[in-house]
């Protein structure tokens, strides 16, 4: 390698491995390299130690001896000699070698031109061997010579001759005869290089690693003919390179992921079709009335996949595939009742004692108000039970801890209940991206439940359509909590909520919102409630009621408004002291409850007198303070719909369409201990 080139990022072995099927071969170390099977604590204290001596900056140094790639040794066929393990690279020396040393800043039209030149610097031209693999048989080629312009190495087939295939029929003359067929050419990214200690070939190596995972999970075929103004690293590897790592470390949702995958098929597809399409149409040069139908379907099929390919950008993108994805969640369709009309009871426990099952037929299957033979079903896991319901059922889980791999969706009106105290029926959410629970059914009841999440990245419960009821449960969050998106219903009734990095219960414009005897508590915020400010969002309902919201990061209750500014006159800065009727309860709390269209335009024009207890305890003090922002709020929201009514000459209107109504309940909640204080307002 000449002097003063670019240096190749050295490989270093992940903690994760990539999923395959199958045991997969049995990784060793290599000379003075680190086994992936070995001491993992060991891994991460050499990977990391500041004098390492496989750091990236001794990479490519001749002065050391020895490899610094590990070996995998075959599985099942000890005639083939190893391999250098190079696919368990981590994210950043992907991303480093793309972008430092082989794409750079290329257009899409250049990635095979910088690819090739790439190869030209690291790859030795010849004198090593490599195990040629396809989808039906492995043989051993030994390189000599290198097409760095078409990415392709010239082979020979090795001495002895090594072949282990699917079928008996690829003798050697059969293989020289499909070499000679391929003028003795192979594509670079199917050759895996077979191990050696010297160190000479771990360049090699890895540039081969890097053209074939960069062929096999960020080229698209589609790519080359896409726009040429931008920068390819950018706007395509970067994107799906860290999707791939999101997925492997089970950071997207399985059903995302399905989609995905589906979407890219489709996609293949549709392109080989229009490439095909485009050819004959392109080789003919008559104007008949055909090649006329040829080019109507050639434009049917681009806008198919143009389509397309924006649902795949929409998945790729960080910041959006989230949003896709709460669309498909909130697609599940309902089973409706079951065919034979009939509603079962399944119970689900991991082992069934003789006195559980009499205590369960005694309390829950047996009630003497049953009139009707009572059907039932066990199971062993509580997602088989949920998956196997249809409307109407009851799913009873019995005390014990269960370790679920999957998401709950329900989408039929069932209810689900722990046989016990919360803290005595675990459900443990194993897997990071999906959500635990995702609800759409009309009435959904979920009660005398533990829910644990860990190293998550979804929240716990999403309520998408319908009520849900969560009673008497223990949820201990990981990121979000619970979510009330809009048109959906929540009633949380004694239940406690805490360790969500965000915050404990999000609400949505357009939701109603009960929260009646509960502890929420050590999330980032307590309650948020997203901005309903837009003209297209309805305002929320809201009930809180004795509720404790104590040790929470920020506040205890967080208000997310725009900063875009409006003509209307901001009544909540004019009257922030006006705006809102106290009603004092016997329990001495302030309460704002039902305040109609009438109300709101008298708090508009500034003719209700205030009515303030001149005593104010500090942790009740936030119920009136954050009653008075929501309805200010609302207040605001009324104004500017009645301006945007002026302004299109409607000087009447009904009162269903000047203003929506806003309920409001914030009574008997303290607030104690939290990191910004009982209620704030978030700007964006």
């Amino acid at each position: 390698m000449a002097q003063g080139e670019p240096e190749p990022l050295l490989a270093v072995h992940g903690e994760e491995e990539e999923k395959g099927g199958g045991e997969g071969p049995q990784l060793v170390p290599a000379a003075g390299g680190v086994g992936l099977q070995g001491n993992v604590q060991g891994l991460k204290q050499e990977l990391f130690q500041e004098d390492d001596d496989y750091s990236c900056s001794d990479y490519g140094s001749r002065d050391k001896s020895g490899t610094i790639l590990g070996r995998i040794v075959p599985d099942g066929n000890v005639l083939f000699p190893d391999t250098f393990q190079t696919n368990h690279l981590l994210l950043y020396e992907r991303f480093k070698a793309y972008q430092d040393y082989i794409l750079a800043d290329c257009k899409a039209s250049e990635v095979k031109e910088f690819t090739a030149e790439y190869l030209e610097k690291v790859l030795e031209p010849s004198g090593w061997q490599a195990i040629w693999r396809t989808n039906v048989f492995e043989v051993l080629v030994e390189v000599v010579d290198v097409e760095y312009s078409a990415l392709k190495a010239v082979v020979r087939l090795s001495e002895p001759f090594l072949c282990d295939s699917h079928v008996s029929t690829f003798t050697l003359e059969c293989m020289q005869e499909l070499l000679e067929l391929k003028k003795h050419q192979l594509p670079v990214q199917e050759l895996w290089v077979v191990f050696d200690e010297s160190g000479e070939f771990d360049q090699t190596a890895l540039a081969i690693e890097h053209v074939r995972f960069f062929y096999q999970h960020i080229w698209r075929s589609w790519d080359e003919e896409d726009e040429d103004d931008f920068d390819y690293f950018v706007r395509c590897v970067e994107p799906r390179l860290r999707l791939h790592y999101d997925i492997l470390e089970d950071r997207v949702p399985s059903g995302l992921i399905a989609d995905y995958r589906n979407l890219l098929s489709q996609c293949e597809v549709l392109y080989r079709k229009f490439l095909n399409l485009r050819s004959g149409i392109s080789s003919s040069d008559s104007d008949s009335e055909a090649e006329n139908v040829s080019m109507v379907e050639g434009l049917k099929l681009y806008d198919e996949i143009e389509h397309l390919k924006q649902k795949l950008k929409l998945i790729e993108n960080p910041l959006l595939r989230y949003v896709f994805g709460y669309q498909k969640h909130a697609g599940l369709q309902a089973k409706g009742s079951r065919p034979t009309g009939t509603k079962i009871t399944h119970v689900v426990s991991s082992t069934m004692m003789a006195s559980l099952l009499q205590s369960l037929l005694r309390e829950k299957l047996c009630s003497e108000t049953c009139d009707e033979e009572l059907e039932i079903q066990f199971h062993s896991d509580p997602l088989t039970a949920v998956s196997a319901c249809y409307e109407g059922d009851t799913v009873i889980i019995c005390p014990g801890r269960y370790v679920v791999d999957g998401m709950f969706c329900i989408a039929d009106s069932i209810e689900l209940e722990g046989y016990g105290l919360p803290d005595d029926v675990v459900i443990e959410k194993r897997g990071k991206g999906d959500h635990f629970f995702d609800c759409t059914g009309a009435n959904i009841r979920i009660s005398s439940l533990k829910l644990v999440q860990h190293d998550a990245v979804e929240g716990i419960l999403s309520v998408h359509h319908g009520k849900t009821t969560l009673e008497n449960c223990v949820l201990q969050c990981e990121t979000t909590g619970v979510t009330v998106r809009t048109s959906a219903e929540l009633l949380m009734k004694n239940s406690d909520l805490y360790g969500a990095k965000g915050a404990g219960v999000e609400i949505y414009p357009g939701s109603t919102c009960t929260l009646l005897g509960n502890g929420v508590h050590h999330c980032k915020e307590g309650i948020l409630i997203k901005d309903f400010l837009d003209e297209h969002y309805d305002i929320p309902k809201i009930t809180m009621v004795n509720n404790v919201i104590h040790n929470n990061d920020g506040y205890g209750v967080v208000l997310v408004k725009s900063t875009v500014s409006s003509d209307v006159k901001d009544i909540a800065v004019k009257n922030s002291e006006g705006n809102i009727q106290t009603i004092q309860s016997n329990g001495g709390t302030d309460n704002v409850e039902d305040l109609g269209h009438e109300e709101l335009h008298e708090c508009a024009t500034g003719e209700l007198e205030l009515h303030e207890r001149a005593e104010i305890s500090e942790q009740t003090a936030g119920n009136y303070e954050i009653a008075n922002e929501l309805v200010a709020t609302s207040v605001k929201k009324s104004q500017m719909h009645k301006k945007r009514l002026s302004e299109l000459g409607i000087t009447e209107a009904d009162d269903n369409l000047m203003s929506q109504e806003m309920f409001v309940s914030i009574v008997g909640n303290q607030f104690k201990r939290n990191g910004k204080g009982s209620f704030g307002t978030f700007l964006f």
